[in-house]
């Protein structure tokens, strides 16, 4: 068990998951997001919460039904919600002073959108220090032009390698 270790869960908001157009394999992401979560906090290491902040009527628009963190994977007491507005989760936000005030030196990350959101703040981890794990089965996109989600997320497996280990949820420790 590794006690400088943090799982960072980006932008799993209700909106993601509306019928219209939900996000690629909803059910499994929250499945295994919620297994991390349980893991996490049984072995003592913090929960951060990454929330998008989208404009005025916009899906993610602060304080709406889509902006809220999904249910199913709800914050508790003691975790941390660190808001941000571009797909970076350090960019103008307060996550380095948390995670430093928590001696975490370990990043597992999961969660929305796998190209944007998930891959830059894995890269800006990785640049600031961190030891980065992406669950490659635990981040999630919606199809692309000639791209479907899945060849999305399996391409950014393989080229966020680079940057971070790749564990499936299943592996993962804290």
């Amino acid at each position: 068990m590794t006690h400088d270790s943090a799982l960072l869960v980006i932008d799993v908001q209700v909106g993601m998951f509306l019928e219209n157009n939900p996000v690629h394999s909803g059910d499994l992401l929250l499945e295994r997001i919620g297994g991390l979560i349980t893991m996490a906090r049984a072995s003592g290491a913090p929960v951060f919460y990454v929330q998008h902040n989208a404009g005025a009527g916009k899906t993610l628009e602060p304080n709406t039904f889509g902006w809220n963190i999904h249910p199913e994977i709800a914050p508790i007491d003691g975790d941390i919600i660190i808001q941000k507005s571009t797909p970076d989760a350090f960019h103008e936000t307060n996550l380095q002073e948390e995670l430093g005030a928590k001696r975490v030196r370990r990043l597992v990350i999961a969660g929305i959108q796998t190209e944007l959101c998930v891959d830059t703040t894995s890269r800006r981890a990785f640049s600031l220090g961190y030891d980065v794990v992406v669950v490659s089965d635990a981040h999630s996109t919606w199809d692309r032009g000639n791209l479907k989600a899945r060849e999305i997320i399996a391409h950014h497996n393989d080229l966020l390698r680079w940057f971070a280990e790749t564990e499936e949820a299943s592996t993962v420790t804290f």
